[in-house]
Order: structure tokens, then C-alpha cells, then sequence
């Protein structure tokens, strides 16, 4: 084991200098993959130095997530203390099902959980779980949402159509756990936006309406802390209003953005959160993590027993449900995705992580002005959003994106809202300073004055 540390700690220098001299790697286009790279598993297992070669030409072709090259998607960077975590959870290995075989990282869980349902400004006895994705924390709030509408479901199944709704602008994983929980894709009702992806709780209430007069059952509101596209924020008071009324379960979707609640600066963004039922987090976007760290959290505890819970007297022979944390989470073994939160949460505080919320605005806000004042950038983007979209000088954004990536220039991607497509640029890597981000733009220009002005001249 010792051979393999220094093994690791060796490659670990390898992608560390990778990432100051080649941050965007080589792409290896997918035909050529098997024969580029030694990936074959065969009966005679490699010696160490032929491991050694294979893992250096892997790593070396690898996208480097963590290079001040790298704005493509919502998360990146990386911080050494969640890392750290991160790697004794790997060492030591525990399933968080049960306190039996878990120990005191339990109750390393539950002081996050405990910690983030205080600043949602959740009641005291609120609870949540760590999930495998925002997707699937995402499928968690809908199941319980479901199941608190009509608690026979989980014995019964589906007797009458359920309706659920979500912005237009929202991700696409509320149509997929639809479909997968039951209720159907042609169940869910697409709520208008305004020009900054926003839902609009108006058009809200009269699809609710509509569904109501029509015989339907709705029971379910996702609104979204930061949209996948344009970072928007939905009004959550506006929306809860309306959830109120018709009695309906409302999640907020903070996967991307759920981190201003550790903002003071930025915290107005989820006003009215406390009215929500369920809201989830990805500590692997804004807080900086490695992937994955999903949070979901919730204000009833009990239904997030009821939905979850299942008696299996082989795995639950210790100690009460609350410290059997299988009892309340989607997956029987579930690796320990808590301790890098805490690792990171407990070195910095509080405070630190909302330094590190605080960062990524700034660097937002400085790529957000040095386009508006270039007169070559349109830019599609407003204020407090951490997803900078932009067009330069009428490329077509997919062209130039992908160009950039094949060229291993900038890794990032482009996005589309209202018929419109940009490149979408995303400042939450956590390795970003000023330099980095007019770096970016100076990269982008000299590539298509070399090789790309043909295409906006076609």
C-alpha cells in the first residue's frame, strides 16, 4: 500500500504540472481512443512501471478540471482541504447506512446537514441526506412531495394523475424523474419565464388552476436557484404564495447556485427560502468540492423518513433511526460524501466559504464588464449570475467553443435561451482571479484573429 501512495503522490505531481503547462489537454478524437491509449483489461495483469506509463498518458489526456483554463462547466477549481477529506473518506471506506459501521462520520453528516438547514432558516427539527447527484436529490424532493399528497402511493401505486411544475428554463432532470417515478413526462407542466428565465408565478397559478378544473392532482413546485443556462433565480416568496394556496410541496433546486446561503452579499437571491419545503444543494459547484457532494434537505423530517425508509433486520442491529442513516437516504451503501464538506466547512468556517461564494460573483462581475465595454461581445447575461453568455463578433457560439476545445486553447461551453445560442462562460472554478478571467478573453481573441475570422466573414 505504501508503494501505491508514493505512486499516487507522483502522478498527483504529473497532473499538478499538467495543469500550469498544458491546461486544456489534447482531445482524443473518440475513433481513435483504444488505439491512442493502452485502456485493454487482459488475463496477466500489468507490471508497475507498465501501469505507471498507461496512468501518465491517461492523466495527460484528461481534461483538467481544476485549470485556470477551465470555465466549461458548473463545477472545477480545487481547494485542499475538501480534497483531503475527500481522500480519507476513500481510505476509510465506510457506507454511511448504519452508525455500526459508520462511527463518528455520522455525526460529521449530520452537523452539515444540521448547519445548512440553520442557514435555508429551516425549523430546528428539520433533516436531509447526501444524495448521488443534484439529479437525484432532485427525485428524492418529487418522492416525497408525491408521497405526501397521498401516503398510499408507496403501498398502493398511482391511482390518478399527478401534475408537477417547473420553469421552462429549469433542468432537464424534472422531466427525466417524472418519468421515472411514475407520473410521466406528458405530466409535467412548463411554467413561463420572463426575459432572465425567471418562472412566473401568475402563469403558475393558472396551470395549477387548469389542472384542478381538468380532474388532475397537483402536488408539486420546483422552482431553481441558479438555472442551468443563464444562472437565474426564481422569485421563491412570489411562488410560495402559490404553493400555499393550493396546497402543493415546493422544492428549490439550489444544485447550482444553493450556495448563497452562505452569502450575506448574495443571500437576497433565495428570499423566502424558509417557505420551502425541501431545497437541495451541490457543494461540488459553488462551495468547491470535489465531485460529488449533493445535499438535500428538507422541513419534514417525517416524510422524509416515510418515503425512505424500509425495515431490514440484517443491516439495522444498532442504535436509533436517527444515527441509522440508511433509514432517510435513497441507496442502501452510500459512500462519504460528507467529510469533504466538513474538512473544507471546519478549516475555513462559515465565513470562508462565503468568501469563496463572494469570489465567484466577482469574477462574474469582471467578465460581465469587460464584455460590455468591448464592442465586439453582445452580451445575454445580467447582474448576479455567475454564468457570463456572450457572443463575439457574430461567430457562431457552438463553432467557437468547440474549435477553442479541439485547438486545446479554453475549455467552455455555449448554452441556448429563446432561440438564441452564446458561449456561456462559468466562473465558479475555484482557482479563478482577475488575471485568469481577462486571460481567458485574451486567449479567445488572438485564437479567432489566427485562425477564425473566416468564419464571421462566411
Amino acid at each position: 500500500m505504501q508503494n501505491d501512495i508514493a505512486l499516487f503522490s507522483e502522478l498527483c505531481d504529473i497532473l499538478f504540472e499538467a495543469e500550469k503547462h498544458q491546461s486544456v489537454a489534447k482531445p482524443i478524437p473518440t475513433s481513435q481512443l483504444y488505439n491512442q491509449l493502452n485502456l485493454s483489461l487482459n488475463a496477466e495483469g500489468s507490471l508497475d512501471n507498465d501501469l505507471k506509463i498507461t496512468l501518465k498518458e491517461i492523466i495527460k489526456s484528461t481534461p483538467k478540471t481544476a485549470s485556470k483554463s477551465f470555465f466549461n462547466q458548473l463545477f472545477g477549481g480545487r481547494i485542499g482541504k475538501a480534497a483531503l477529506g475527500d481522500l480519507l473518506a476513500v481510505m476509510l471506506n465506510n457506507s454511511m447506512y448504519t452508525y455500526k459501521v459508520a462511527g463518528p462520520q455520522v455525526g460529521v453528516e449530520k452537523q452539515v446537514l444540521k448547519n445548512i438547514c440553520k442557514l435555508a432558516g429551516y425549523k430546528s427539527d428539520s433533516d436531509g441526506t447526501f444524495a448521488p447527484g443534484g439529479s437525484m436529490s432532485n427525485m428524492m424532493a418529487l418522492i416525497m412531495a408525491r408521497d405526501h399528497k397521498n401516503e398510499d402511493i408507496r403501498a398502493e401505486g398511482l391511482k390518478k394523475q399527478m401534475t408537477l411544475y417547473t420553469s421552462a428554463a429549469s433542468h432537464y432532470s424534472i422531466s427525466k424523474n417524472a418519468a421515472l417515478t411514475g407520473i410521466g413526462r406528458n405530466q409535467v407542466r412548463l411554467v413561463n419565464t420572463n426575459g432572465n428565465g425567471e418562472m412566473l408565478a401568475d402563469h403558475l397559478d393558472e396551470l395549477v388552476q387548469k389542472d384542478l378544473n381538468d380532474g388532475f392532482e397537483p402536488f408539486f413546485v420546483n422552482a431553481t436557484a441558479g438555472t442551468t443556462v443563464l444562472g437565474a433565480f426564481d422569485d421563491i416568496e412570489l411562488i410560495s404564495k402559490v404553493c400555499k394556496k393550493y396546497q402543493l410541496w415546493l422544492h428549490v433546486d439550489g444544485a447550482y447556485c444553493g450556495g448563497v446561503i452562505f452569502s450575506s452579499k448574495y443571500k437576497h437571491l433565495v428570499k423566502g427560502l424558509e417557505h420551502s419545503d425541501s431545497f437541495s444543494v451541490n457543494a461540488h459547484k459553488m462551495l468547491g468540492t470535489p465531485l460529488s457532494c449533493s445535499i438535500i434537505v428538507t422541513q419534514n423530517k417525517a416524510q422524509l423518513h416515510h418515503s425512505f425508509s424500509n425495515e431490514a433486520d440484517y443491516l439495522y442491529q444498532t442504535d436509533g433511526d436517527d444515527f441509522n442513516l440508511g433509514k432517510t437516504s435513497l441507496q442502501c451503501g452510500r459512500r462519504n460524501d460528507g467529510l469533504k464538506i466538513w474538512t473544507l466547512w471546519k478549516s475555513v468556517g462559515t465565513n470562508g466559504l462565503e468568501q469563496i461564494v463572494d469570489k465567484q460573483f466577482e469574477m462574474a462581475n469582471i467578465a460581465r464588464q469587460y464584455v460590455k465595454n468591448n464592442k465586439d461581445y453582445t452580451l445575454y447575461s445580467f447582474e448576479n449570475s455567475i454564468s457570463v453568455c456572450f457572443n463575439y463578433k457574430d461567430i457562431p457560439a457552438k463553432e467557437l467553443c468547440t474549435a477553442l476545445y479541439e485547438n486545446s486553447e479554453l475549455m467552455v461551453g455555449f448554452g441556448k435561451f429563446n432561440n438564441q445560442e452564446f458561449v456561456r462562460m462559468v466562473t465558479i472554478n475555484s482557482v479563478l482571479e482577475k488575471e485568469d478571467v481577462l486571460a481567458f478573453f485574451r486567449t479567445l481573441e488572438a485564437f479567432v484573429a489566427k485562425h477564425m475570422l473566416k468564419i464571421s466573414s462566411t
